[in-house]
């Protein structure tokens, strides 16, 4: 195993190397292209500096948040050749098009197989209006239902959750579906591979999709043939290609295992070594995820049948049919209400940062986050101030070791905004904290795959479960503070920063949109 795995890793390295060489030079010719034009052309100069104007003041009309037009003006403006080939490259929509007709035919589709049960939604706004309000708005603007009748299992330990989808898939008899952004084929993925090689020998359909960028340094071409050779359907997200592609930014960042349409996973972690502490590179590894059983995982189904069939562009009627129908329901005991959903950057609902912002703006006692990355747009921020200045005890675990240094310069640079208004800022320090938490109230929890930050609420496919009522709450609160002990409060150190410290993270925070 260790000699595939270096294999692999050699692959990988290689590849990236030759994709990002690729290019790196069809960037530089087509720039050297507008250069030349620019430079000996008055023609050429003269038109560039207005496609330049209009182009920056088509990006200000634009109904984005501002954090994420202001590099872009910036840079189009001081270095118009090279600013204008990086957007149409990377921040316009132009070459995503195809694709978001795909998926926006998908999305009207997906609404057909949702139907939200009424009775549910009466339910909680007797309860509780404020929580029946975030409901409807996942279904109203992205289709998801709010179900009840479905059985809950909350995760503080990727390897507990690992587990724990090993004893699912032994019980597949009709399919297996796994979704995730990374997949290492090594020691943690080995305990449940040979099940998956067994149950497809058996006849059930069990299909594999993983993003290619995600999963670059840990599978190589070979992957996909071993699992075919087991009767295994598996696809890479996306892959990465030495042909300058818009859409090559935008990356599945979901986490997804369900089986049968009775039992559903996600959380923050991949299904790599690193997530469940085999290795350790960046310290101890924080990592949470949830199990539901019952009517909810049919959203899960949906979710995952929709990204198989656009990402081939193939008819998915027939698999709804197959894996999903009406009459397939799988109701458990449940002490709650479960609302999964997904999140797609070429839609204009950033589902997920809308979620976290309706909870800090109905929070009344408290809302606990963790989060690996804190890169916040001005509307985040302001909720999250906002929240601990009417007296909502806010609070934020983020990692002491970091995955991405950059990135986490940037996470530190929010934290004066923040503590200013009284957000108490936490730092893990064994380590990498990678759970996506969010609690409020003890009655409302998301647990899912969004960061706070705008690759995740922007630019990747992402996926989450809200959970109202019930226990699950109380055990991420609960989760929370056991990780709060393990951490430092840094509140009070970034109070106070010196004026180059300032400087520069506020360069970095300008352009961070853009990372």
């Amino acid at each position: 195993m260790r000699l595939a795995q270096k294999e692999n890793m050699k692959n990988s390295v290689t590849r990236i190397v030759l994709v990002a060489i690729s290019v790196g030079l069809e960037l530089y010719a087509v720039f050297l292209a507008v250069s030349w034009l620019d430079e000996w052309s008055d023609l050429a100069y003269v038109i560039i500096r207005v496609l330049a104007v209009t182009v920056v003041l088509l990006i200000y009309g634009q109904h984005k948040n501002a954090a994420v037009k202001m590099p872009w003006i910036i840079l189009i403006l001081l270095v118009p050749v090279l600013g204008l080939v990086l957007y149409v490259l990377m921040g316009s929509q132009l070459g995503v098009l195809k694709m978001k007709h795909r998926f926006a035919k998908a999305d009207i589709e997906l609404a057909h197989y949702m139907d939200q049960n009424q009775d549910v939604i009466a339910e909680i706004r007797q309860k509780d209006i404020g929580l029946s309000n975030e409901a409807w708005y996942l279904y109203s603007n992205t289709a998801y239902p709010m179900y009840r009748n479905t059985k809950t299992e909350y995760f503080c330990d990727a390897a507990d959750g690992i587990a724990s989808q090993v004893e699912a898939i032994k019980s597949a008899k009709k399919f297996i579906f796994m979704e995730y952004f990374a997949i290492e084929d090594a020691e943690c993925f080995a305990a449940m591979k040979q099940i998956l090689y067994d149950k497809a020998a058996a006849g059930v359909e069990v299909r594999i999709f993983y993003d290619d960028v995600g999963s670059i340094s840990y599978l190589s071409g070979q992957f996909i043939r071993l699992m075919e050779k087991h009767g295994i359907k598996c696809r890479d997200f996306n892959p990465a290609n030495p042909v300058i592609n818009v859409f090559m930014n935008n990356r599945d960042h979901r986490k997804m295992t369900i089986v049968d349409g009775r039992i559903g996973f996600t959380g923050g972690y991949n299904i790599a070594d690193e997530y469940v502490n085999i290795t350790h590179p960046h310290g101890h590894w924080k990592d949470a995820g949830v199990r539901i059983e019952g009517d909810a995982v049919r959203s899960m189904t949906l979710t995952f049948l929709e990204m198989w069939n656009v990402d081939m562009n193939t008819d998915w009627n027939d698999d709804v049919k197959t894996f999903c129908s009406a009459e397939d329901t799988f109701r458990t005991e449940g002490d709650g209400y479960v609302q999964p959903y997904a999140d797609s950057p070429l839609d204009n609902e950033h589902t997920g940062e809308n979620v976290y912002m309706n909870m800090l703006n109905a929070a009344e006692n408290y809302v606990y986050i963790t989060t690996p990355y804190l890169i916040l747009s001005d509307e985040m921020t302001k909720s999250l101030t906002l929240a601990a200045r009417r007296g909502v005890d806010v609070r934020i675990i983020t990692p002491r070791i970091p995955d991405k240094k950059i990135v986490f310069k940037v996470t530190r640079s929010y934290y004066a905004v923040l503590a200013h208004a009284g957000v108490r800022i936490y730092e893990y320090v064994p380590g990498f904290i990678h759970a996506k938490t969010f609690v409020s109230d003890d009655d409302s929890a998301v647990v899912g795959t969004v960061n706070m930050d705008f690759r995740s609420l922007n630019i990747h496919f992402e996926d989450g479960i809200l959970f109202m009522k019930g226990s699950l709450p109380q055990k991420v609160r609960t989760d929370f503070l056991s990780t709060m002990e393990k951490s430092e409060e840094v509140t009070g150190v970034y109070l106070r920063r010196s004026t180059a410290l300032r400087v520069t993270q506020c360069i970095l925070r300008l352009f961070s949109p853009l990372f």
